[in-house]
């Protein structure tokens, strides 16, 4: 386990290793656990998947890029775990 957080509405959180692997494989722009965090726990807004109830998406802007780090978030049996996290120029 990368790190276990407590999100905005209170709901514990956790990153893979797996999960951590894929995305620094997939999304090599996303380096930073301490921002990765902040969305999780700071978002700007967070968001439903119309295909998956059991997903959210958390966004937060980075003003470096100027671009919205999306972190994707799976809840099962009342605990979240990060599916993937990466940059977008809009919030969808």
């Amino acid at each position: 386990m990368i790190f276990e957080i407590t999100d905005k509405s209170r709901r514990k959180i956790r990153l893979p290793q797996e999960r951590w692997n894929h995305i620094q494989r997939e999304h090599i722009r996303v380096t930073d656990l301490d921002e990765l965090k902040k969305t999780l726990t700071t978002p700007l807004k967070i968001t439903s998947s119309k295909y998956d109830e059991n997903v959210c998406y958390y966004y937060r802007f980075n003003k470096v890029i100027k671009r919205y780090l999306m972190v994707a978030v799976k809840y099962l049996n009342g605990h979240g775990f990060v599916i993937t996290s990466y940059y977008l120029r809009n919030i969808k």
